[in-house]
């Protein structure tokens, strides 16, 4: 049986506010922390981005705090980055509008007044930057004294980018008696410090992490030439739409958007050189569908939180093993599936081969085949066909064939998808909405003659579209339909429509 938000114990007008965006079912880390948030526990929740942990503070949160006096908010959350400062204020300002509240984000990068005037009308839940609250302190405008829910989310970043010092000075300001909830993808270290420092006898959860199977991404590798990987990024976007890739350098991001466009791809680059307006409108744009690219560097992929991206496409290949599960965690997000391509130079391969056994994934160094990557894939942990044994202590033969399940699956999928009709041409569909049902393709395409079949693919565990799909049509009208919609927008979202590849 399934919970609910309200059999957690989240207030009605909230369990309600949730039914009405269609969110009805909570997340595993939903599930495991709301209950001790709401008894007034602290909280030290491992778990990655995606996982659905705004809600998990922010319910809590919403249910308990009070109205807060001008320039003394009474709930405190803090943040590595502005995005992530900004994305935690969307999702959790409409809500607040339901129980009275009011919640505001603050962050650098923009300019003072409008903060300021903020903070004076009376901020109830302020979500924060560290460096620029402390701006506001020393200002006199912001006030920690009546702070009694504190949230530190993404801890382990904080630490990463130096804000420790800062994050325990600001701490050392809220309210002595205050419920703290600390999220991090790791609970070690300066994190660990950090819990014991400032969380009392905290009540401790690990939901599902980005570094296991749970993340339904398929991994592939590409053996590449230098010159030639812009012209195959170019191809990876137009084959799966909304996309996500990471260059090493803010001078590459830049470059690698302007190369893109130059090759007809719409790309918008996002890093820590561009001011605050400039990164929300990259942001923006790749949101609501006009790019189909968003080039990105490390230092901002902590703060994209963007639905229904189809795949992570690491350009420069990550540092190590850790960057490459966090970029890749943009794709394959609360359930959905997702596709991740690594670009590898013949240079680079040592790194990669080393960082593939750091992350336990059994993945060759291919050749580029944009084809092959449709059905096919390497997961976490799973091993090919003769591959070595996994360094899980459990034996192969302990382990659920996933390998031979997977190929069996997708070979029915693939014969369903390629069973001859007389006289027929098998259409491939890309860059489809998530919410594109076989009945929408059939209407689509039955302008230009009679659909014989109409099926988009959707993930084996979730049920939900994988973005892409097949028609079955007399060839005449095949060749017609590709004409008119290839290249058209369906939801803001522009079709890949082509000629389906035979299978061997």
């Amino acid at each position: 049986m399934t919970t609910t938000f309200a059999q957690l114990g989240v207030p009605s007008r909230l369990a309600d506010a949730l039914a009405a965006q269609g969110i009805t079912s909570p997340f595993p880390v939903q599930a495991a922390t709301i209950p001790d948030g709401l008894a007034g526990r602290d909280v030290c929740g491992k778990a990655p981005t995606g996982s659905g942990k705004t809600f998990a503070f922010g319910l809590p949160i919403l249910a308990k705090v009070e109205k807060a006096k001008r320039g003394r908010p009474r709930a405190l959350v803090l943040a590595p980055t502005r995005e992530l400062a900004e994305q935690i204020k969307k999702e959790l300002a409409p809500l607040a509008r339901n129980v009275g509240r009011h919640v505001f984000a603050v962050y650098g990068g923009v300019g003072y007044g409008g903060q300021i005037s903020a903070m004076r009308k009376g901020v109830d839940v302020l979500v924060a930057c560290p460096g620029r609250l402390e701006d506001l302190i020393e200002q006199g405008v912001v006030d920690l004294s009546d702070a009694d829910l504190v949230v530190l989310d993404e801890a382990d970043r904080m630490a990463d980018m130096g804000f420790m010092p800062s994050v325990m000075r600001l701490l050392d300001q809220t309210s002595p008696v205050r419920q703290t909830l600390l999220f991090s993808a790791t609970l070690d270290g300066d994190i660990a410090k950090l819990s014991k420092r400032y969380q009392t006898d905290p009540v401790r959860h690990e939901a599902a992490s980005v570094e296991t199977d749970e993340l339904d991404a398929v991994h592939h590798f590409w053996l590449v030439d230098h010159h030639d990987r812009t012209r195959h990024t170019a191809d990876l976007i137009n084959e799966f739409g909304k996309s996500i890739v990471f260059t090493r350098t803010r001078r590459g991001a830049d470059r690698l958007a302007k190369q893109l466009e130059k090759l007809g791809v719409r790309a918008v680059a996002m890093h820590g050189g561009r001011s605050q307006n400039q990164r929300q409108r990259a942001l923006d744009a790749f949101s609501s569908g006009k790019a189909r690219a968003l080039i990105a560097t490390d230092v901002a992929a902590r703060g994209i939180h963007v639905d229904e991206v189809a795949s992570v496409i690491h350009f420069d290949p990550a540092g190590d093993h850790k960057d490459y599960l966090h970029r890749s965690g943009r794709t394959a997000r609360a359930g959905a599936t997702g596709t991740v391509v690594t670009l590898v130079t013949h240079e680079q391969k040592r790194d990669v081969l080393k960082m593939q056994r750091d992350i336990d994934i059994d993945a060759p160094l291919a050749r580029p085949d944009v084809t092959s990557l449709v059905d096919s894939g390497h997961r976490i942990g799973e091993r090919r066909p003769n591959g070595p044994s996994p360094r899980s202590e459990r034996s192969r033969s302990d382990r659920p064939n996933r390998d031979v399940a997977g190929k069996n699956r997708a070979s029915k999928r693939q014969e369903r998808h390629d069973r001859p009709v007389a006289g027929s041409q098998r259409v491939y569909v890309a860059n489809l909405p998530w919410k594109t049902t076989d009945g929408d393709l059939h209407s689509m395409f039955s302008r230009y003659g009679i659909v014989e079949g109409a099926a988009v693919v959707t993930n084996r565990k979730t049920g939900r579209s994988k973005g892409f799909g097949f028609v079955e049509m007399a060839a005449k009208d095949a060749g017609e339909a590709i004409r008119a919609l290839n290249g058209s927008s369906l939801d803001g979202r522009d079709l890949l429509v082509k000629v389906a590849r035979p299978r061997n």
